[in-house]
């Protein structure tokens, strides 16, 4: 049985729409690192019958649940585009049980034996709540032409719909400015990317 971790270092890790995140998130998790993700816990507070979705009700109105009584996230994000002061709000209610579910699955991964913590957050940067939580930020980076046609050949989405995810996204270069490291995936094999990740992974104990 492993022994219980009182802590392990906590890394957030982000990038933009299509930059491989996921996949350097998946190569994380096979070199021993926890992956807590912060994005599925903000879906599954905001689904059907989440903890969310009362609060949600109550600050925007019934009209913004779906037929299934999850968030309508298409009306929510016409609601973000037309009044951003809407994002702070809807954070407002989901962060604070994001952040319960992180601290309940940290513990469980810590007492799993834990040596490294991966907090996967794609809007680290654009919700400005996570830093007092972290103690370095790994940032995975590649050209915005290099994001557009990934994201278009998995999706089959326009190009100008694209674009538009990335306008409300934080620009690279913003990304980049609270990275403690970058990993630049782009022009680069997967065992390349590997050999990457893992030396960024010893240099926190893995």
């Amino acid at each position: 049985m492993n022994q219980r971790r009182a802590s392990a270092p906590r890394i957030g890790l982000t990038g933009g729409i299509g930059s491989g995140k996921s996949t350097v998130a998946a190569l994380l998790a096979s070199a021993g690192a926890a992956i807590l993700d912060a994005d599925a816990l903000s879906r599954e507070s905001t689904a059907s019958g989440g903890a969310a979705i009362p609060l949600i009700a109550e600050a925007f109105g019934p009209e913004f649940l779906d037929g299934d009584g999850a968030l309508d996230r298409a009306r929510m994000r016409s609601l973000v585009f037309a009044d951003p002061s809407a994002r702070a709000r809807l954070e407002a209610i989901v962060h604070p049980l994001v952040l319960r579910g992180i601290a309940e699955r940290t513990d469980t991964a810590l007492q799993a034996g834990a040596r490294l913590l991966v907090l996967d957050i794609p809007l680290l940067v654009e919700s400005g709540h996570w830093a007092p939580a972290l103690d370095a930020v790994l940032v995975v980076d590649c050209r915005t032409e290099t994001q557009i046609e990934r994201v278009m050949r998995r999706s089959g989405m326009p190009r100008a719909q694209v674009q538009s995810i990335l306008d409300t996204q934080a620009s690279r270069a913003q990304r980049r400015a609270v990275a403690d490291a970058v990993l630049f995936n782009d022009c680069i094999s997967l065992a390349a990317l590997d050999d990457a990740v893992r030396t960024f992974a010893r240099g926190f104990g893995l």
